[in-house]
């Protein structure tokens, strides 16, 4: 009986926090009791890709400035701009805000343009412009009945306020989203690839892991360098290795025998097997171009995430610096958020309802979300389910209660954005089950430097910058884990590799507050 007051009372305090039906970040009505509703403008524009069209009403939706046309360019939005001022004193009104329909990017000209030019800027949402449109004409599709749905839309709260990026969260995403799209055509090139190499070298790719196959192999240097079996029968293991000597390539000597014995069995390659590989060259040379660009992004997108304090998320065992900067990219400043409830709402991280009455159907996860940022909380999820053993046990777990996978990703996801606000937020590493031996983060982000191949000045600007983002707390425990690295280091033969000793040294005398004596630069 107990336990239901509580909940009843949980529900009440719930329902009451509502107090309003319109968006949080869409309501207008404090300003437009302060103007009256006739001194209270809403500009509304319908973008395109060229030219847009505006009007001006009041919030009765009396036409003030009929339909307008406004080239995309500077003379015709200052046009624009000085026509809704002239208009703005003529009918006195005290109060004015401008509702830009979102046009994939085609409307941020517009709206840097009127945001720049001191109005209050709201963004409108297509979905909801084409609802207000439909209520009134649900068969006819013009731009002034656009401009009417996107005024409804404004009025009732769904002009939303649109809160620019500040750096160096701009620059993160925008180079986060390249490197996602540059991945997605490397996938794309190597199932071409492979498509090609069936032509020529039946079978010859499960001689391999997927991984090896494409990474740290001999596997597509031979393959772009003989047609078919019968070529590698003719050559032998003694012509496969001096083939693969003059390209400079490392092997053993076993592999080209296990190569042979393939050659022995494998099925004929098809006639025009050396157009096949023709292709296959040419695909590969843009498959390793995508590659080192995808390398070279990594290192950018790791500098830009040690300037934020998503950094600390390397803490938690599974989480690596693409992870970790995939998710700072999608989600933003962890100010914009006032709990962690509002990460994974605005992620859909919830299924859809039916409920009318005494019918209450739950659903699969709601279709409107912003489907990037949930595509990095369940990448995420993935990673920790794979290699946290925290989360790998839940996951043995909810499979021996018959849980479905999916719901276990989203759980994990759930989970991980409460733990990942909490670190980010409170600039702290949180003693949680699924990190009771956290990851050191210098020594996790020095590993991927050293992968990738960065400069020792890309390595010191990177590590300086980590180290600001790291709590007092943290500090000695990181320059702890860091001083077998300077040993090791500096115990190194080649001068390159001593300058990031000394590099680390330098960090250390960061971390520790001490005055650490460091070797003369060679």
């Amino acid at each position: 009986m107990a336990r239901s007051v509580a909940v009843r009372s949980r529900s009440a305090k719930r329902r009451r926090g509502i107090v309003h039906v319109h968006k949080p970040h869409g309501m207008i009505d404090p300003r437009v009791q302060l103007a009256t509703p006739e001194r209270f403008g809403v500009v509304a524009v319908d973008c395109a890709k060229l030219r847009s069209k505006w009007m001006l009403c009041d919030f009765y939706g009396r036409i003030l400035v009929p339909p307008t046309t406004v080239e995309h360019s500077r003379p015709g939005l200052h046009q624009a701009i000085d026509s809704l001022r002239i208009a703005v004193l003529e009918h006195r009104l005290a109060d004015t805000i401008v509702a830009v329909e979102r046009t994939g990017n085609y409307h941020r000209p517009v709206q840097r343009a009127f945001r720049d030019a001191g109005y209050d800027v709201r963004i409108v949402h297509p979905f909801a412009a084409r609802q207000f449109r439909q209520v009134d004409h649900p068969g006819d599709k013009t731009d002034d009945h656009d401009l009417g749905g996107i005024h409804r839309a404004a009025v009732v709260g769904f002009g939303l306020v649109d809160t620019p990026l500040e750096e160096p969260y701009r620059s993160l995403r925008l180079l986060v989203r390249h490197r996602r799209d540059l991945v997605q055509k490397t996938a794309a090139l190597q199932c071409q690839i492979r498509e090609h190499l069936e032509a020529t070298l039946p079978g010859f790719a499960t001689l391999f892991d997927d991984d090896t196959f494409w990474n740290a192999s001999l596997a597509m240097p031979l393959a772009r360098r003989v047609a078919s079996p019968d070529a590698v029968r003719s050559l032998g293991a003694d012509g496969l290795m001096r083939l693969l000597d003059d390209a400079g390539v490392r092997y053993q000597r076993r592999t080209m025998h296990k190569v042979v014995a393939w050659a022995e069995r494998a099925a004929p390659a098809e006639p025009d097997a050396a157009l096949h590989l023709r292709i296959l060259a040419d695909l590969d040379d843009n498959r390793l171009s995508k590659k080192r660009l995808i390398s070279s992004l990594e290192i950018d997108i790791a500098a830009l995430l040690a300037r934020t304090p998503y950094l600390l998320l390397l803490a938690i065992p599974g989480i690596n610096v693409v992870s970790a900067a995939e998710f700072a990219a999608e989600a933003g400043p962890i100010t914009l958020y006032a709990n962690p409830s509002a990460i994974t709402g605005r992620a859909g991280l919830f299924p859809s309802r039916y409920q009318s009455d005494s019918v209450d159907v739950r659903g699969n996860m709601v279709r409107c979300a912003n489907r990037r940022l949930r595509a990095a909380l369940l990448m995420i999820a993935d990673n920790l389910l794979l290699v946290n053993h925290y989360f790998h046990g839940l996951a043995a777990l909810w499979k021996q209660r018959g849980v479905d996978p999916r719901l276990g990703h989203v759980r994990v996801a759930k989970r991980f954005s409460r733990l990942a606000f909490a670190i980010v937020a409170g600039r702290q590493i949180v003693p949680h089950p699924c990190c009771r031996e956290p990851h050191y983060i210098l020594d996790k982000l020095l590993a991927f430097h050293l992968e990738h191949r960065a400069t020792p000045q890309q390595i010191r600007e990177q590590l300086a910058a980590a180290t600001e983002q790291l709590p007092p707390a943290a500090r000695v425990r990181e320059g702890n884990a860091l001083q077998p690295r300077v040993s090791e280091f500096r115990r190194a033969h080649r001068p390159h590799v001593q300058k990031i000793g000394d590099i680390l040294t330098e960090v250390l005398a960061k971390l520790l507050a001490t005055t650490v004596q460091s070797a003369s630069e060679v």
